[in-house]
């Protein structure tokens, strides 16, 4: 074991050991919390049940408690980047502070690229997901001449679908309109294909062998249905 000695700087970022060093720098950040802290990298989320005063004060020592470490460690959070996001019907907005300084409640938050809004609506994230699709797909039909399906069922299914199933375990459509704007980017998907562009949906994803879920016959389906 070596000996102590003084840093002067923090982790160097693009480094191979980078990541390791910093979860083991803020392996403490979570020491004492009475919520539940999330750590993911430098992304941290404190959560808590609110039905009664003493919920809104275990928040806020929680919250005193990482500022006081944050100063001990000679870090400091981006206060742009600290949201409240309260949930639930009824909820009192509750107003926390970190340090002196108030922070900014929203109706909708980020968490770890998943929109997630007040009432667990998933329509923005659905929104997005669809924006992110249709915008790789515009850039393959602007920049690959082919349009047989040898060439465009891989595309799709490498560079525009995962975009749909990013953590769709998490924000499954609820709703048909959400199902419908999903759908709508895999039937440009198919009419992206040579000789089905005049053909209606159902029977372009039939051509195409890819009417259902999971797999057909021998080969795994590329593109399925959103509402099956």
């Amino acid at each position: 074991m070596s000996r102590w000695r003084s840093v002067t700087s923090g982790v160097p970022q693009g480094s191979v050991l980078g990541p390791a060093l910093f979860n083991i720098f803020v392996n403490s950040i979570d020491s004492g919390i009475e919520c539940t802290l999330i750590k993911f990298a430098d992304d941290n989320k404190l959560y808590g049940v609110v039905n009664m005063p003493e919920g809104w004060d275990a928040i806020q020592r929680d919250l005193d408690k990482l500022k006081k470490w944050a100063h001990v460690n000679l870090m400091r959070f981006n206060k742009a980047k600290c949201k409240v996001l309260h949930m639930g019907r009824g909820n009192s907005w509750y107003q926390y502070r970190l340090g002196n300084e108030g922070i900014e409640s929203s109706s909708v938050e980020k968490v770890l690229g998943v929109l997630v809004d007040e009432m667990l609506d998933m329509t923005h994230q659905c929104a997005l997901a669809a924006q992110k699709a249709n915008h790789v797909l515009s850039c393959i039909k602007r920049s690959v001449t082919s349009r047989s399906r040898e060439g465009i069922l891989p595309l799709y299914s490498a560079l525009v679908r995962p975009h749909l199933e990013d953590c769709i375990q998490l924000w499954g459509p609820q709703y048909k309109r959400d199902m419908e704007l999903l759908e709508r980017v895999q039937r440009r998907a198919t009419k992206l294909v040579r000789g089905l562009e005049h053909l209606s949906c159902e029977d372009r994803l039939r051509e195409l062998g890819c009417s259902a879920w999971g797999r057909e016959g021998s080969g795994e389906t590329l593109l399925q249905p959103f509402s099956t």
